[in-house]
């Protein structure tokens, strides 16, 4: 049997991503969320959540290109000293990552960070059901480690597993496709950490997904039919739990001040996963649609058995 959790990340980044993933969740096939605790739209995220309680809401970590929710000098290794704006976090992934493998970031202030942005959340009264990282920053394993000890501290069950599955990603679909070719590559590159994930998180007593899908489409969803990439990626899942990871929002001004790359995309996600298509191809596959609360409770009842 497959399961879907489809989970919309960047919950907070700003009013209009706030309201399209309630839309996605109320008329569409939304599951779960994950709430950036440093967000210009937190507050206004805890209101929407308040109002679906069946919407799983769990924490996005940033820890690059993104500001501490810990004061800056108490997490100084993890904020780019030499840049023009010293109080904030790499904004570049490739110098962030070279930073984490050469083990450049405090362990302690790492779990010190992760941890005060999962209370945070926790404080606005909302249960964390999961953790997330923006940019999938915890395939490095010092940003795992980092957050599979705030996860304890805090009380949270279950973790995003970043790693496409490879049946998922055969090379035919993404050749002669230039932008999504090159990330395609570095997510095969990636995967090499995919078995020291699994491992750790096992130990770790958390529960995980047997794997994320949508990684390597973001930011070139189809809005017409399912010719697209995502639907050949879904129809090629094997049994399990399985995670689709999702950025419906609303091309506002507020997003393009926000400095993220995805912008269009945002409103074609948000257009076809509250499309009765969506529904109905989901129920031809035979996929059924859970949230990350629903995935801990299952699967720690199973596991006590």
């Amino acid at each position: 049997m497959r399961k879907l959790i489809v989970n919309a990340d960047d919950f907070g980044l700003t009013a209009g991503v706030n309201r399209a993933i309630l839309e996605t969740h109320r008329d569409g096939v939304v599951s779960s969320t994950t709430l950036m605790a440093n967000g210009a739209a937190f507050e206004d995220a805890v209101t929407v959540a308040r109002s679906a309680p069946n919407l799983s809401v769990g924490c996005h970590v940033v820890l690059v290109d993104g500001t501490p929710v810990s004061p800056p000098e108490t997490v100084d290794t993890l904020v780019a000293i030499r840049s023009a704006e010293p109080d904030k976090f790499y904004s570049s992934l490739s110098a962030f990552a070279a930073r984490a493998m050469l083990g450049g970031f405090d362990p302690d202030q790492l779990v010190a960070e992760v941890t005060a942005q999962i209370r945070k959340i926790q404080a606005a009264g909302l249960q964390v059901t999961h953790l997330d990282t923006h940019k999938h920053a915890h395939i490095f394993p010092e940003i795992l480690v980092a957050l599979l000890r705030a996860a304890r501290i805090c009380g949270v069950r279950a973790i995003r597993n970043p790693f496409v599955p490879v049946k998922a990603m055969p090379a035919r679909l993404f050749k002669g496709k230039r932008n999504l070719w090159k990330r395609y590559g570095q997510v095969r590159m990636l995967h090499t950490f995919s078995h020291q994930f699994s491992q750790r998180t096992k130990r770790s007593g958390l529960l995980t997904p047997d794997g994320i899908v949508g990684v390597i489409e973001t930011g070139s969803v189809e809005t017409g039919g399912y010719s697209s990439l995502l639907r050949q990626t879904l129809a090629s899942l094997p049994d399990g739990t399985w995670e689709l990871v999702c950025h419906p929002g609303y091309s506002d001004a507020d997003l393009r001040a926000a400095g993220t790359r995805l912008l269009d995309s945002r409103e074609q996600e948000r257009t076809l996963l509250t499309s009765a298509a969506m529904r109905q191809f989901l129920e031809e596959l035979k996929i059924q649609v859970i949230g990350y609360r629903e995935f801990a409770e299952k699967s720690g009842e199973t596991r006590s058995k």
